[in-house]
């Protein structure tokens, strides 16, 4: 007869292991997560009564937003936090899981699965298969999280009746590697684990002795730095510019930052990194990305800049931040320059350059002088009728006369790409911008304002949040109010209505319509304790903007909005040319070859 884990190693052993439940909600806690997003389920419950006294586990009004919201999260924290139950639960969370991949974002998705008491020959009704089948099929959700490239696991019981089961270890392994990778996991935890014991931890002081524990194994920083000195020296027109990748790695923008304060070099941003700098610095240039931006200094990049210092960008570029491929990217195309793109963990390679240039560099006296686009700068606005093509404008306008500046959520359509001429300035999170560039996965921004409220209240924080939308996306994830409602968020939501999804819009299908006329979003605001609003004209919006700013709580402000093309933010009409052009419009391919120059 096999012997218990008592008989096997002692009383005293056996009692001072710790439940499975407490061992998670202690671990989650250590790496720093707060938080949960996620819905309920039979085969979680066990689970969310075990966290509860280690993080706070809240509500989404569905998986999949639970799961943006939990993207959101990690963009902020060291982890995001997605909980649902077995297969019905999780397997609609497999497109956050997309999100986060690609995103580079370390979200962890725990999902509630059958007890191991539990697996016959039965058919569980979470399971995926038809009636039918030979055979169950226990693996479906493990087995969609992999083919998106995520590592997915389901934690193990006891396997020998004298051995504790390694459950606990299993799961810090795997939410280190999370950690370390800036990777998404997903974790199948059965629930007749969660009130066994399992093996004690013996955890490091803090996460980051995890990643200490793994130093730099790469050689030639000193001969890379003063190369990289050597041009600087000789550049009289110089530019460093700051990838995506440093948008997780606050510790090593702000060394990048000091370094170009130190040196007086201007700096700028790829689009995706939009929102982690202050573009109220001098030396901030802004996001730049080709044909399709329109910012401070872009005469500057484009024709001036003799060398550039390019740090934390994409291995391989997306055609989205690399002004879609058009070949108008005037950094990726510059013929003298400096790539340190960050091939080491936590970008290592990158910090250790960084490192010795801020010891090695005698500071620099001069800034180079950077000649501004000509119709850039503060300027009285008149008041016109509101479209895309003048929303910047009149946010910006408006912010100017705030308190706070704002925390900019844009969803992904013609608000996004209308988006990247907003000016970002500092935040009480750290972030000012935070959106989903992702553009195939419509319905976070809602979402990911419940993260960022919360974050907020975190830090006792009333900065002003504002949500820019269309009418389509709206509809996507509106049963997300309610939690945007009980939060007690300072959250406006600018409502572009124009009744169709027209980015991308090819032709006049049923399909492009998102809307009725009879709909009425400032009665469905009212119905979630918020105030609506109807703005027209630029100087309406600032107005609004303002009032609602300084008053706080849930508004919408409803926006009629022309699909004209005069109408449409000069970044939407090229992206519309450019998605005409791949998909071989006639017209949209000599107006491309057009933009492009190669007419």
């Amino acid at each position: 007869m096999s012997p218990s884990i008592k008989d096997n190693f002692g009383s005293e052993y056996y009692n001072s292991l710790p439940l499975f439940g407490d061992c998670l909600g202690e671990l989650l806690a250590f790496f720093g997560v707060k938080r949960a997003y996620g819905v309920g389920g039979d085969f979680v419950a066990n689970l969310i009564n075990s966290l509860e006294g280690h993080i706070d586990v809240l509500p989404s009004s569905n998986e999949m937003h639970a799961g943006f919201s939990a993207c959101a999260q990690a963009e902020l924290n060291p982890l995001g936090l997605c909980l649902t139950t077995y297969t019905v639960g999780s397997l609609p969370c497999v497109t956050a899981a997309a999100l986060a991949r690609t995103e580079g974002l370390p979200v962890i998705f725990i999902s509630g699965a059958p007890g191991e008491a539990e697996i016959n020959s039965h058919a569980l009704h979470h399971s995926v298969h038809p009636h039918t089948a030979w055979h169950t099929d226990l693996d479906a959700a493990l087995n969609s999280f992999r083919a998106l490239g995520v590592r997915a696991e389901r934690l193990q019981g006891q396997r020998h009746s004298g051995q504790p089961n390694v459950a606990a270890e299993q799961c810090l392994e795997l939410l280190s590697y999370a950690f370390l990778n800036r990777q998404p996991v997903f974790i199948e935890i059965p629930r007749d684990l969660i009130n066994q014991p399992t093996q004690s931890l013996s955890l490091p002081r803090c996460p980051e002795q995890i990643s200490l524990s793994q130093p730099l194994n790469l050689s030639g920083a000193g001969l890379i730095a003063r190369d990289i000195e050597a041009k600087l020296k000789q550049a009289g027109k110089p530019l460093v510019f700051l990838g995506e990748k440093l948008r997780l790695n606050r510790s090593l923008l702000s060394k990048i930052i000091s370094l170009c304060h130190q040196q007086n070099l201007p700096y700028a941003t790829s689009w995706f990194g939009k929102g982690m700098l202050d573009e109220s610095d001098p030396l901030c240039l802004g996001s730049y990305n080709g044909a399709f931006s329109d910012l401070q200094g872009k005469h500057y990049i484009e024709s001036q800049v003799d060398y550039i210092l390019e740090l934390g960008t994409a291995i391989f570029p997306s055609d989205t931040n690399n002004a879609f491929s058009s070949q108008t990217h005037a950094v990726d195309t510059h013929s003298h320059k400096t790539m340190l793109k960050g091939t080491a963990r936590w970008e290592q390679d990158i910090e250790s350059v960084i490192d010795l240039l801020v010891q090695q560099l005698p500071a620099r006296e001069s800034v180079p002088e950077i000649e501004l686009t000509a119709d850039q700068g503060v300027k009285p606005m008149a008041s016109t009728m509101l479209g895309y093509h003048n929303l910047a404008d009149t946010i910006n306008c408006a912010q100017r006369r705030l308190c706070k500046p704002y925390i900019f959520l844009p969803e992904v359509g013609s608000s996004l790409f209308a988006s990247f001429e907003l000016e970002t300035l500092g935040s009480d999170i750290g972030r000012s911008y935070l959106a989903n560039p992702w553009y195939a996965a419509m319905g976070t921004a809602l979402p990911y304002a419940r993260a960022v409220a919360d974050q907020l209240a975190e830090s006792d924080s009333r900065q002003p949040v504002l949500v820019m939308i269309g009418d389509g996306g709206f509809n996507f994830q509106a049963n997300e109010l309610i939690n945007l409602q009980k939060q007690g968020a300072n959250v406006t939501i600018l409502y572009m209505r124009n009744n169709i999804f027209h980015l991308g819009k090819a032709g006049d299908a049923p399909i492009y319509a998102c809307n009725d006329q009879g709909f009425e979003p400032r009665l469905l605001i009212q119905a979630y304790g918020g105030q609506g609003h109807l703005c027209e004209t630029t100087e309406q919006l600032v107005n609004c903007l303002i009032e609602t700013a300084n008053k706080g709580g849930l508004h919408l402000i409803e926006v009629p909005t022309s699909v004209e093309g005069e109408h449409q933010s000069e970044t939407t009409k090229k992206l519309n040319t450019y998605i005409g052009f791949r998909n071989g419009d006639p017209q949209a391919t000599e107006r491309w070859n057009e933009l492009c120059g190669n007419s």
